[in-house]
């Protein structure tokens, strides 16, 4: 009677394992195998900067900007270039 519980269990194990792998394997329901038309358009790549103090990059749009050099936040353009 053991035996054939831990065949059953082992069946069942087996069987489990292979209906997760092939339902990681299939797309979403609703998407098909085309590419997704809800996603949001990506972002385009911005440029990076350092900072005249201390020399750390971050996104040009962020850049405190004075005496011609651009800086990472307010408190390193007071201070003076390294």
């Amino acid at each position: 009677m053991t035996r054939i519980l831990f065949w059953i269990a082992l069946v069942a194990l087996v069987i489990a394992a292979i209906r997760s792998k092939l339902r990681g394997m299939a797309p979403p329901p609703g998407q098909g195998a085309g590419p997704r038309q809800d996603r949001p358009a990506a972002r385009e790549a911005e440029t990076m900067i350092a900072c005249a103090h201390c020399h750390v990059y971050f996104p040009e749009s962020e850049a405190v900007k004075a005496d011609g050099r651009e800086y990472c936040s307010p408190d390193h353009a007071r201070l003076p270039p390294a």
